[in-house]
């Protein structure tokens, strides 16, 4: 059979692609050859054509490579290429780095390149117009009509007109200045915040937390929201927004358990596009950027969110270039096409230097938000960095979640603006102001010590530290001699709607959950730190004296403080029988 000559259709090359395929396999591989060398050949070869001219995956990879290396001012050479490649773990598409040695060592001078650059372009042309006929073909087959025929006839003209007038050469360059009559005519304090009023169409955020805040469901809720047509935290409804969302963090099972509890299905996801763990090489090379880009192109996304940022990089978290590179290959052209972006980062063992890693991690986003949970359900989100400063800086949240059984109520999770029943600037929950109100309706005397507080806190379920627990117990202290103390005939029962009571007792049988998608350990409020049992007394709530020469009172046995003890009183105000 070995003089059996294969029908055409059937022959193909080393790669697999099929021979009939319109392409120039010598010419391409002489424009690679010439623009591993020479920074003015790649320049002058882009002016041309453009990566999806290129037929062979391996030839478009390393065109990718160069690429990235010109952008970053790099002098582009085959040992370079070799190197970015292998970083990005994609050296098996290009035989294990055979196939750069052997162009790098077809050295093609870089003024005879844009002949050969021009012919790889007119082959694609030829290609592009092959699957339009092709495409007619199937048409035809299915059973179209003349005018849906027609239509595919001028979207495919129409596409290649667009591509001659802005696809290569200056055009597309001097295409970024600036028209000044439509600069100054445009209003953009007038423009409209996207939903929730956290960012600005075009704009680029980060959401910061640790991994006890849930970002992850909040984001996911609010780009569903946004992405159906829905209001979030009390915005009004806009017209759905086109959302793309990568997530390297988050196991299937936890999306479909959280888009459920949020109220979503298969008929009402709007314009969500979801990429669960997408193969895309590292964002912060050239090969990484184009690959982002293709997937907004197919799903014509308006705003793109990476779910979590440093899973989705090369470079290390500590690393400048990292961020600059991650910048230059996917967010700048994000930016430069008025793609919305949102990325999900780690906050930092210091939470108070923010997200972890590099400071230039913030250089380049318009607005950084910090998510905090402050325990039974309450939630702060707080703008630590902005360009603009246009719309709310600080959202206090509620997490409400309803559980049915053993899942979670379909259309029961939510995050809301906390809203106050008086007219009052209530406390955020969490602040002293919060904890020394709950104290007071749990009826602890305004004298009680450390210890009282903390045991009291304890059994409130209500984390502070040492330091915090001193500063309550001053202030409440100095209030003893002036107002007298407001006491509950309860301890105060409830937290926020959907959450577990602050004071209910941990018997094991509550679930261990308090939202969805969260494992035991992982919940939106963060568990208590243990404290050391109360020293007590005769009485329910005294405290062992730390300075037993102080005296006490008569009834209570706390000690005395401020007037009552220099007048030399025996009791303290609560007790005084006059």
């Amino acid at each position: 059979m070995a003089n059996v000559r294969p029908f055409p259709h059937q022959q193909a090359d080393h790669d697999g692609l099929n021979t009939r395929a319109p392409h120039d396999a010598e010419a391409e591989a002489l424009v690679i050859s010439a623009v591993m060398h020479d920074t003015g050949a790649y320049q002058a070869c882009a002016a041309i054509l453009d990566r999806e001219d290129f037929y062979k995956p391996a030839h478009r990879l390393i065109w990718d490579t160069v690429a990235g290396l010109v952008a970053a001012g790099t002098p582009p050479h085959p040992a370079l290429v070799r190197t970015e490649i292998e970083r990005a773990r994609c050296l098996h598409e290009v035989e294990g780095g055979q196939l750069i040695y052997r162009l790098g060592s077809e050295y093609l001078p870089g003024s005879t390149a844009p002949h050969f650059a021009q012919q790889v372009a007119n082959k694609a042309r030829e290609r592009r117009f092959d699957v339009h006929a092709n495409n007619l073909k199937i048409a035809v087959q299915n059973g179209k009509s003349g005018d849906e025929l027609s239509s595919l006839v001028a979207d495919f003209q129409q596409a290649e007109q667009l591509r001659e007038a802005t696809g290569h050469g200056p055009s597309h360059l001097v295409s970024t200045l600036l028209d000044w009559g439509t600069f100054f005519a445009t209003d953009f304090g007038s423009i409209q915040l996207l939903p929730g009023r956290l960012m600005g169409p075009g704009q680029q955020i980060t959401v910061v937390g640790d991994g006890k805040a849930g970002k992850s469901l909040f984001t996911q809720e609010w780009m569903w929201r946004m992405a159906s047509g829905q209001s979030f935290l009390g915005d009004k409804p806009q017209d759905p927004i086109r959302v793309l969302y990568l997530d390297a963090e988050n196991g299937q099972e936890q999306v479909q358990e959280r888009l459920l509890s949020f109220g979503a299905g298969p008929r009402n996801m709007g314009e969500l596009r979801y990429a669960s763990f997408p193969p895309v090489r590292p964002l912060d090379t050239a090969g990484g950027g184009v690959d982002l880009m293709s997937m907004v192109k197919a799903t014509q996304a308006e705003l793109v969110v990476i779910d979590t940022v440093s899973r989705f990089i090369s470079g290390g978290e500590n690393d400048a270039d990292t961020w600059l590179n991650l910048y230059r290959h996917t967010l700048l052209p994000l930016k430069r096409d008025r793609i919305s972006s949102v990325r999900l980062d780690h906050r930092g063992k210091d939470s108070e230097r923010g997200a972890r890693g590099s400071s230039a991690k913030t250089q380049d986003v318009d607005h950084v938000w910090e998510l905090s949970a402050l325990g039974g359900g309450a939630l702060s989100l707080k703008r630590t960095h902005t360009r603009t400063g246009i719309g709310p800086d600080v959202f206090n949240l509620v997490r409400q979640a309803r559980r049915d059984g053993d899942g979670w109520a379909h259309g029961g999770t939510r995050h809301i603006v906390m809203e106050w029943e008086t007219s009052d600037a209530a406390p955020v929950p969490g602040s002293d102001e919060e904890i020394i109100a709950r104290l007071d309706r749990a009826g602890v005397p305004l004298t009680a010590g450390n210890r009282t507080v903390k045991g009291k806190l304890a059994e409130l379920q209500i984390a502070a530290g040492s330091e915090k627990v001193a500063r309550i117990v001053k202030a409440r202290q100095n209030r003893a001699a002036d107002v007298p103390p407001e006491r509950s005939p309860e301890a105060f029962q409830e937290t926020f709607p959907g959450n577990v009571p602050g004071n209910g007792q941990r018997d094991g049988k509550a679930p261990g959950q308090t939202f969805p998608g969260n494992a035991e350990g992982t919940p939106g409020t963060p568990p208590v730190p243990p404290s050391p049992p109360s020293r007590r007394g005769d009485g329910e709530g005294t405290s062992r004296t730390d300075t037993p020469d102080t005296p006490l009172c008569t009834v209570c046995h706390e000690p005395l403080h401020g007037y009552r003890l220099d007048r030399g009183y025996t009791t303290c105000l609560q007790h005084d029988a006059a």
